[in-house]
């Protein structure tokens, strides 16, 4: 069987996140695409065990970075561009959550998951569209969640963050596309990674979870990271301003 391949060789990738869960899995996909790939995350030993399980060698780059801080941001793109020469796409893959509601979340909880979720993909966002439309070319790719058009018990905050991502994809592809630049997002169900555990590790809480998605289970990072590298590559060069729904079928009941 052939190998699949979605001609990425050489292209420049930076990943938020990337040192785990959704983010490592879409790094592994691109690097096996023949891809360079810059990861950032805000701890050094998880980039570090995520540099060793990649093993990409020259072709990997990794950044200790906080998406929400700007100054962050700005060395995280030129580490990338002096290590590879240009930024060909960017996957915002950063994402946390401490579970809540909205009436009566403390205004510093809210704050601190609107800036990890949907400040740092602006942030991020607005710095590769600049870098971009120079260029004339690229793939911004946001990861939104079906709790951006579902509301949920314990997502509320996060929910509000992520629904925000998906409005920032439409008004940012709508500004870049006369500058051959694709900008687009995948929302997924619930995902089998740590950041999840405490939901999917519950017996009762899975089973109750799973019932709501026709396919019969939660998505596994690999589900999820093969849309996106689609996205990332010229098979979607006339797709942007779209939300890929990666949901088992959730939405469609």
């Amino acid at each position: 069987m052939a190998q699949l391949s979605f001609n990425l060789e050489d292209k420049v990738f930076v990943i938020t996140g990337g040192s785990r869960g959704i983010g490592l899995e879409i790094a592994r996909l691109l690097l096996d695409q023949k891809a360079r790939v810059a990861i950032c995350g805000r701890k050094q030993e998880g980039l570090e065990a995520a540099g060793r399980e990649l093993n990409g060698a020259e072709r990997l780059k990794t950044v200790q970075a906080h998406v929400a801080k700007s100054e962050d941001v700005d060395r995280l793109f030129e580490t990338t561009i002096e290590a590879f020469g240009s930024i060909d796409g960017l996957i915002n893959n950063v994402g946390m959550n401490i579970g809540s509601g909205v009436v009566d979340a403390d205004p510093g909880l809210w704050n601190k998951i609107i800036d990890s979720n949907l400040n740092g993909t602006f942030l991020c966002s607005r710095k590769a569209g600049q870098i971009m439309r120079q260029q004339k070319r690229g793939k911004i790719v946001s990861l939104s969640s079906i709790a951006g058009r579902r509301s949920a018990p314990f997502m509320g905050i996060y929910g509000v963050a992520k629904a925000g991502i998906e409005m920032m994809t439409k008004v940012m592809a709508q500004e870049l596309a006369p500058f051959n630049i694709q900008v687009n997002a995948v929302a997924p169900c619930m995902v089998r990674t740590k950041f999840s555990e405490p939901f999917w590790s519950n017996a009762e809480f899975y089973d109750q979870i799973v019932k709501a998605i026709p396919i019969g289970r939660i998505a596994e990072p690999a589900d999820v990271a093969w849309p996106v590298l689609f996205l990332c590559s010229e098979a979607s060069d006339f797709m942007t301003g779209q939300t890929m729904m990666v949901d088992g079928g959730s939405s469609a009941i």
